[in-house]
């Protein structure tokens, strides 16, 4: 019987090792919650109707639809059990391993107010993407009807909580629809009046990112009219707003980007995690003590160098790779593998139109130049030449018409009803 490896995840690094495992001589069973890999990175351009959902999302079985090796269940888990070697789904039973990879991502964390989500969704799947989107675009619908002053205000209103690249890419995308791509289409509102805020606990934004990085983002952001708020914590979240160390502000958006929590992954293996929920690994990144089990990507907490590695794309692609080496090394026979080196290729964020910034360690880009290298490389990373040519028309069309394509509202807001 051929050994049997049971992945758990989709997503960058599930994907990868799937992928890496071609013609490897085992039985791959490949589950997930939702039927297609993600490219997150673009999501908050999805959320801000740059993009439509097609183009950064791929059905997994058509990803993997050459690979007979491969078997795709649609499937929630629930658990695992170490000692029989299975993993326990919701409503369909069980999936026999001789090696387990699990690699199930993250979703966002609000710090012990989990109600806040209701009023201020997080930006981890295409769903919460929609989401946004639906209530980016209403606020403006909302704001063009009513003639409360106080009301529209509220709605013309937005607020970014966490000022990583994720909420620097949204709070500058939301300050560009309003100000350079809405103007021209509402009568009774002048949309260039919306207010755009981006709130961060900490002392400056984008703190893994280089001081004078953050300083251009800073007055890049400004230059797009981004109100931004930094060294004051939120202390609460509502239908009415926020409230900013005591200050209320009245907004009906609000977008979280503030933390991420791992899933339930720790649970299921009764395992060491670290504040966030992600796994403690061995150097080899499986599970100490049981080395037929991987924990990749965003749930596994993997240090490299004396560092953590961060969880982005590339770090979960190279840790993918990683440990397909090492199951082909042991169906092989072969010595064990090395320990894990993540190989960092940089940070990346974009501002908005024309403004980016790269972080290369050595050297360092921003303005327009980086905006088009940030462009360039996250086409690179697309699946398939169609995305690629998708995107790319996209970018190009709002580029030269100042017109975004897909600001469609499709469906009921399902956190607020």
């Amino acid at each position: 019987m051929k050994h049997r490896v049971v992945v758990v995840g989709a997503g960058f690094a599930g994907l990868q090792m799937v992928r890496d495992l071609k013609a490897a001589g085992c039985d791959i069973t490949l589950i997930d919650q939702r039927n297609h890999h993600l490219f997150q990175p673009l999501l908050y351009q999805v959320a801000t109707t740059l993009l439509a959902t097609s183009d950064i999302a791929w059905p997994i079985r058509r990803v993997v639809s050459s690979r007979k090796d491969v078997t795709t269940l649609l499937a929630t888990v629930e658990g695992v059990d170490r000692e029989k070697r299975e993993v326990i789904l919701k409503d369909a039973g069980r999936v026999p391993f001789d090696t387990l990879v699990i690699a199930t991502g993250a979703r966002h964390a609000y710090f012990g107010n989990d109600h806040w989500e209701v009023d201020a969704p997080g930006l981890k799947t295409l769903e919460d993407a929609t989401t946004i989107r639906r209530r980016i675009l209403m606020a403006f619908e909302r704001a063009e009807i009513i003639d409360d002053e106080a009301e529209r205000e509220a709605l013309m209103t937005f607020v970014v909580i966490g000022a990583g690249p994720t909420g620097v890419e949204l709070a500058g995308i939301i300050a560009e629809l309003a100000h350079r791509i809405l103007p021209r289409e509402f009568r009774r509102i002048d949309t260039h009046r919306a207010r755009v805020m981006l709130v961060e606990a900490g002392k400056r934004i984008l703190p893994s990112f280089k001081e004078d990085l953050a300083g251009y983002a800073t007055s890049a952001l400004r230059k797009r009219g981004v109100e931004i708020r930094t060294g004051k914590p939120v202390t609460d979240c509502s239908a009415d707003g926020i409230v900013l160390d005591g200050e209320p502000v009245a907004a009906r958006t609000i977008i979280w980007a503030a933390g991420v929590q791992a899933s339930p992954a720790r649970e299921w293996l009764d395992a060491e995690a670290d504040k966030a929920g992600r796994v403690k690994v061995s150097e080899n990144l499986t599970l100490p003590g049981d080395p037929a089990i991987f924990v990749l990507g965003d749930t596994a907490h993997v240090e490299s160098g004396g560092r953590q590695v961060p969880g982005i794309a590339p770090a979960a692609k190279q840790q993918g790779t990683y440990a397909a080496r090492t199951i082909r090394a042991r169906l092989a026979g072969k010595p064990a593998q090395p320990p894990f080196r993540y190989s960092h290729m940089g940070d990346l964020a974009t501002v908005g139109q024309n403004a980016a910034i790269i972080d290369f360690g050595r050297f360092s880009m921003k303005g327009r130049l980086a905006w088009w290298v940030w462009g360039v490389a996250h086409i690179y990373f697309l699946i398939g030449a169609r995305s690629r040519l998708m995107v790319s028309i996209s970018w190009l069309w709002s580029y030269f018409s100042g017109q975004n394509s897909a600001r469609l509202i499709t469906q009921k807001d399902k956190l607020r009803g």
